[in-house]
């Protein structure tokens, strides 16, 4: 295992009614101007904006607004958030969503101190040096951008999709209200439980042996999605499974889980990036698709007693059949779970997409060579992992 420093800086306000009195105090700790930021509006008609802005109906607070976050977050509209940040003077920003609005709000927080375009930070043409705080009220349990340092951003005029990270990007603050969950719909669901399982399981299978403890702690994140999906696709307002939900969400992502495995280069996720950042498709549906092709191309005598742990103590798996016979299972287990029970797809073609950008895709993701995952991956493989998603 490696060494490692670990701290999580973002203060968690976790159940409901939290944000009473304790949003207008965090506000005014870090300024008097705010930039709420939100989506399509659906906080309008579920009732959170109206309760978000009596919150600050503060005489120290001014409230300044951005609307039209989409998924797969747009570099253009973060320039555009930039430009009120810097007009306005702004000291804080309020992002209000799901991981698309708090990571388009990690990139405005960093552009409000530089002067040229936000995909230079992407493109490590600009090195982040300050950054506005950001208060998160998550509204889907999914990224775990609640508590990460990461932000990923697409820009569609090059059909990419990159991440910019720094640590001062981590929220200060986040407001994690379980019910503010019970609106998301049975496919936002599903796409957002996978996303979490592939945040622990691109942890989980790693090259490396690591601390067992933490393998104990990711095969209980696991068997906690595992439970509580069905259960919030099936019954949206289960308190108990929102909120296992999200404290897994958040968990799976904030650096705990990962902290002797940070050499690991993840695979599945760059790949995904692509399929995002060319057809605009859910990023968890994308995983979806793609994780269980590449688990079954990365299984060898050489892998196999990973997926021997991971069927056993994840799946509940018999330890008495033949590992490689409980590594299959086990990736049957994970199709069953979600193309069967949360009605995900299984095929790139159900969403009109076919091979014509693999090779270009695949590229992007070994432009250094070779990606050093679970297996070591070069073009050949990731084209043959995509096919194999058709």
């Amino acid at each position: 295992m490696n060494n490692f420093i670990y701290e999580i800086p973002t203060k968690v306000y976790f159940g409901e009614k939290q944000l009473q009195k304790n949003l207008s105090e965090e506000v005014k700790k870090c300024g008097s101007k705010v930039l709420l930021v939100y989506g399509g509006g659906s906080i309008k008609k579920n009732g959170l904006y109206q309760e978000i802005m009596e919150e600050l109906e503060d005489p120290e607070i001014e409230v300044y607004e951005f609307s039209g976050i989409e998924p797969n977050p747009r570099h253009t509209a973060v320039n555009e958030a930039v430009a009120i940040c810097k007009e306005k003077d702004i000291d804080v920003i309020l992002a209000v969503g799901g991981g698309s609005v708090i990571d388009s709000c990690k990139a405005t927080a960093a552009g409000k101190y530089y002067d040229g375009d936000i995909w230079d930070f992407a493109e490590k043409k600009a090195e982040i040096k300050k950054a506005l705080p950001i208060i998160a009220i998550l509204t889907l349990a999914s990224t775990g951008s609640e508590m990460y340092t990461n932000s990923v951003i697409s820009n569609l005029d090059l059909h990419e999709k990159k991440g910019i990270k720094s640590t001062l990007l981590r929220p200060k603050v986040s407001f994690l209200d379980p019910t503010l969950t019970y609106s998301v719909n049975q496919y936002q669901t599903a796409c957002g439980s996978f996303d979490i399982l592939s945040h622990i399981m691109e942890t989980y299978f790693a090259r490396e042996d690591g601390l067992h403890m933490l393998d104990t702690i990711m095969e209980g994140l696991m068997r906690t999605v595992i439970k509580y999906a069905p259960i919030a696709y099936h019954e949206p307002d289960n308190y108990e499974a929102r909120a296992n939900l999200m404290w897994a969400s958040s968990w799976a992502l904030n650096g705990f889980v990962r902290i002797d495995k940070q050499p690991n280069t993840w695979a599945c996720h760059p790949i995904e990036h692509e399929l995002s950042a060319f057809y605009d498709i859910t990023h968890g549906l994308g995983l979806a698709i793609l994780t269980p092709r590449y688990l079954r191309y990365a299984l060898s005598e050489d892998t196999v007693d990973r997926y021997y742990q991971f069927g056993v103590n994840v799946w509940n798996i018999d330890a008495n059949l033949p590992k490689m016979e409980v590594a299959e299972k086990s990736i049957e287990c994970l199709e069953k779970l979600f193309y069967q029970d949360l009605k995900l797809t299984d095929h790139l073609t159900d969403l009109n997409i076919n091979e014509e950008h693999f090779e270009e895709m695949a590229d992007r993701v070994c432009v250094n060579g070779v990606v050093k995952s679970f297996i070591d991956l070069d073009k050949g493989d990731v084209v043959k992992i995509l096919k194999e998603c058709l």
